[in-house]
């Protein structure tokens, strides 16, 4: 036992030695029994010097021995950040790319080769070594949502096969670093576009009634026909990207919720979503279900047609975009909200068919709201019949904080802390934003 306790002793003491010098010395790295290790390592720790002085703090607050502190550093090459691939499902790993491979692709993350940035970290364009184009979003470590947005992304988009649905190429989880790889989008959003005063007249009418549909059987395949039943909970205009033919795809799953079996609804404590688009039984209770979708589908429908966001606006008397519709409706002033890029050159009878559809979309009661197989339905069976619309579910109500409503401004709360009701309701806290676009 004291043999054993004096071999320790000195083996201890020796690691203090090799510690405490800039490199170790050979012929103590012989003594202590271990010169073909120190030997390698030895072209190693000449590189780390300069950052095990750095690294050199008194950790004994933590309860860590000074010269376990050592050991540590010397094991800190492994860069695979174990804990966020440990949730991935086997059948995921094959995505991953290496952190060189995206480096070189996109030209080292230079500012040149940004094209966008929010909330989540940047996106940047780049070609892969097969010559294909990609857009990688590198996720902000500072925003706690970044890890739960690859997962779900991850997790999500592969399983997916649908022309009107974004498609991920791969993913890259090192540590200090996470980022997505998507295929790029020459055109950007449909945000880019619409709410652009120079860029909306090149969406004629016959272009936006294509994007529409698009849109909603993308929705209807998510809703009803892939794998997974999954509710987007966030669709909006910046999150619909447009490709070299302006073809849509939904993009943004990283707070998208996973239905199981055939059960079309839930609740939960998490609220996250966009003001302006997210439904307000999702908002006050928790509550969210395909019309959650389908709600944000119809108030996307009517910016299309208006190429106005749903915020509150002085030129339309303090209302929102769907309060505005209603009254024009119920006025017979509808032609006032179309667009005027397009109000000269489009079938009246389809734009006003689809501001129906928008309005039916928007209802208070979820339960109104038509299921996107129907909407599918309506959109290309103009022989059949719509029911009249009822009330919207309109937010009669002003920020009474630091609320912004710019189009991109999402909300991220626990449902407890927001107080109101639809249609007179005011929220107590301003809301932050949970996530960015990738263009």
């Amino acid at each position: 036992m004291y043999v054993f306790k004096f071999l320790w002793w000195l083996k201890i003491n020796n690691l203090k030695s090799l510690y405490s010098s800039p490199v170790p010395d050979a012929s103590i790295a012989y003594k202590s029994g271990l010169s073909d290790k120190f030997r390698k390592k030895r072209s190693y720790l000449q590189k780390e010097r300069t950052y095990l002085q750095k690294k050199k703090t008194d950790t004994s607050a933590m309860g860590i021995k000074k010269e376990n502190t050592y050991l540590f550093l010397v094991k800190r090459k492994k860069k695979t950040d174990t804990s966020a691939i440990n949730k991935l499902n086997g059948s995921d790993i094959h995505l991953q790319i290496d952190f060189e491979t995206i480096r070189v692709a996109i030209g080292g993350f230079s500012d040149e080769n940004k094209i966008g940035e929010g909330g989540f970290g940047a996106v940047y364009k780049g070609s892969l070594p097969d010559g294909k184009e990609i857009a990688v979003k590198r996720l902000s470590m500072s925003s706690g949502q970044g890890q739960h947005e690859l997962l779900k992304e991850v997790e999500i988009i592969p399983k997916l096969q649908h022309r009107n649905l974004v498609q991920l190429y791969g993913y890259c989880v090192e540590v200090g670093e996470k980022m997505l790889v998507y295929e790029y989008f020459p055109n950007g959003s449909l945000a880019h576009f619409l709410f652009d005063r120079d860029k909306r007249p090149s969406l004629d009418w016959d272009r936006r009634f294509k994007i529409i549909g698009g849109i909603a059987r993308g929705l209807l395949y998510l809703h009803e026909d892939s794998r997974l039943r999954i509710i987007h909970c966030d669709l909006k205009a910046s999150n619909i990207l447009l490709d070299a033919n302006m073809i849509p795809k939904i993009s943004d799953f990283g707070i998208a919720k996973i239905i199981e079996g055939d059960e079309t609804s839930g609740i939960t404590d998490r609220i996250a979503g966009t003001y302006g688009y997210v439904a307000p039984e999702f908002v006050m209770y928790g509550q969210f279900s395909v019309k959650s979708d389908v709600y944000s589908f119809g108030v996307l429908l009517l910016e299309i047609i208006s190429g106005q966001k749903n915020a509150f606006k002085s030129d339309r008397g303090g209302d929102t975009l769907i309060s505005y519709v209603w009254k024009a409706w119920n006025d017979g002033t509808i032609s006032e909200i179309i667009d005027s890029s397009i109000s000269e050159h489009c079938s009246r009878s389809e734009v006003v068919r689809c501001i129906h559809i928008g309005l039916l979309c928007v209802q208070e009661d979820a339960t109104s709201r038509p299921f996107m197989s129907s909407v599918v339905m309506m959109l290309t069976s103009f022989s059949l019949a719509l029911p009249a619309p009822s009330t919207p579910a309109v937010y009669n109500m002003k920020p009474t904080s630091q609320v912004s409503l710019e189009e991109n401004h999402s909300v991220s709360s626990s449902r407890n802390s927001l107080v109101g009701s639809i249609n007179k309701a005011s929220f107590t806290e301003s809301f932050t934003t949970v996530h960015a676009t990738l263009y």
